[in-house]
């Protein structure tokens, strides 16, 4: 008893044309769903590679720019400039007053002489705009 079925090239077998089309379908659709996900995973792939130098680059730049390791700016160059001489001028200015010699007499809008002078001007205003009130309000005849 041999149930051995020999199968070679000259081997045939019937199949309707539509299973033959349905599996042909079959196939092209698992092979279209297969290099899909596969195109999907590349994009994917691609895309966190592209965040990840970015990602790196960002690190360094956040890192490097506070330092100055990267440069600055010419704007930040020309405060930078500003400031120092300001400051040289404030120590100039600190060194004066605390050894007296502050420029009171050269500069009158530093002085307490000059706010002085202010004051006793506009209280002179002050006393003759209160006698001309005083002198229109008898003039009127009217009294507080």
């Amino acid at each position: 008893m041999s149930d051995a079925i020999d199968v070679s090239d000259k081997t045939k077998f019937a199949m309707p044309v539509r299973n033959l089309i349905s599996l042909i379908a079959s196939v092209g659709v698992g092979v279209w769903a297969y290099f899909g996900i596969i195109e999907r995973l590349n994009r994917i792939e691609t895309n966190n590679i592209l965040m990840q130098a970015d990602l790196i680059k960002n690190t360094e730049f956040r890192i490097k720019w506070p330092r100055g390791d990267l440069g600055s700016l010419p704007a930040d160059a020309e405060q930078f400039m500003l400031i120092e001489h300001l400051s040289g001028e404030f120590d100039k200015l600190l060194h004066n007053i605390e050894t007296g010699k502050a420029p009171f007499d050269q500069q009158q809008a530093l002085t307490l002489k000059f706010y002085e002078k202010r004051i006793e001007g506009l209280e002179g205003k002050v006393e003759i705009l209160k006698d001309n009130v005083a002198e229109l309000k008898a003039h009127n005849g009217t009294s507080r």
